[in-house]
């Protein structure tokens, strides 16, 4: 062998060496201007809503949907559903706030981590349908407008876990294994230095971005052969994200209440992937609509002259083509 191809290779081998082992975690996940701090676990969780309430604006117009809606939506949707989302944590963690060793005053402390999915999406769902309803608008037009674009919401929210190191998963040898700082490590854990873990907050993120190119996908379809997706999508969303969101769970070695030795969380995601196949099923049986409002509120009957004005509006937008919106885009938050 040449010298020069063998000094070569040992430069390669070297180079190759000197590299850190895995996925590097980040030093720190808050910064300071000033006195204030800046959390980037909050910053994901605000830059996932700000996306998903602009493509599901665009999503929602392209259907013939008013323009505020959606902001107006989630005006009161998203302080439901963080509030809906600590709950939830706080419910399935209690050991951390109420046992021997548990603190209260962590509670309301969301900037260190600890939100639910399901807790979050039970209280934005009921906040939005009531709002909905108020208006005399209906439900399904805009879930399934808003479904692909929730799914990429929740995988910019889970790189809060990665700046937080929580929430990973059992040690791994994987060249893709995730770095943890040993301040961060389970309590009277022993790895061995250089334990490489699952990036779970990684493979879910992957699998969310995935499964909102596969509604946009399903979307278009349903539109093609029938003209309407008339709530079906959000129905196959909690059917993607449960999915996914079992195997996943199964990877975790943090702390979590086990009912017959599974995880709390795998058991909710179960429950709520048959939900969701039930009712996708019989959603599929009824005769479809993505009609924006109600019955008999077309006329104006039982709205305020600024419902009226609204609509006014909301004439001047002119639906696009079916996946048009959706088209437009590339394409869990956090138990």
């Amino acid at each position: 062998m040449p010298v020069t191809t063998l000094s070569a290779m040992m430069s390669a081998m070297s180079v190759t060496a000197a590299m850190p082992a895995g996925i590097p975690s980040p030093s720190s996940g808050v910064w300071y201007i000033g006195p204030i701090p800046v959390r980037a676990y909050a910053l994901c969780i605000l830059t996932g809503v700000f996306v998903a309430v602009w493509w599901s604006d665009r999503r929602y117009r392209a259907r013939g949907g008013r323009p505020e809606v959606v902001l107006d939506v989630a005006i009161v949707a998203v302080p439901a559903g963080i509030v809906g989302a600590r709950l939830y944590h706080v419910l399935s963690s209690p050991d951390d706030y109420f046992g021997p060793n548990g603190d209260l005053s962590r509670i309301p402390q969301t900037w260190l981590g600890g939100l639910g999915i399901w807790g979050g999406i039970a209280g934005g769902v009921l906040a939005g349908v009531l709002l909905l309803r108020h208006r005399g608008l209906r439900i399904a037009p805009l879930a399934d407008a808003v479904a692909p674009a929730l799914l990429v919401a929740q995988a910019i929210g889970r790189l809060g876990n990665w700046f937080n190191q929580e929430l990973y998963g059992a040690p791994t040898t994987l060249p893709w294994g995730l770095q943890i700082d040993d301040a961060h490590l389970p309590a009277g854990s022993a790895y061995p230095p250089g334990t490489l873990f699952h990036p779970t907050f990684l493979y879910e993120a992957l699998w969310n971005l995935v499964g909102a190119a596969l509604l946009v996908w399903i979307g278009r379809r349903m539109r093609a052969r029938s003209g309407v997706t008339g709530g079906r999508l959000m129905w196959a969303y909690l059917m993607i994200y449960t999915a996914g969101r079992v195997w996943i769970e199964m990877l975790r070695i943090d702390e979590a209440e086990t009912v017959l030795g599974l995880r709390l969380n795998v058991w909710t995601s179960i429950v709520i992937f048959l939900v969701g196949a039930i009712g996708l099923a019989l959603v599929s049986r009824r005769t479809l609509s993505d009609a924006i409002e109600r019955p008999g509120r077309e006329t104006g009957k039982g709205r305020s002259e600024d419902d009226s004005a609204e609509e006014d509006s909301s004439e001047d937008v002119s639906p696009a083509e079916p996946g048009t919106a959706a088209s437009t885009a590339h394409d869990g938050t956090d138990e």
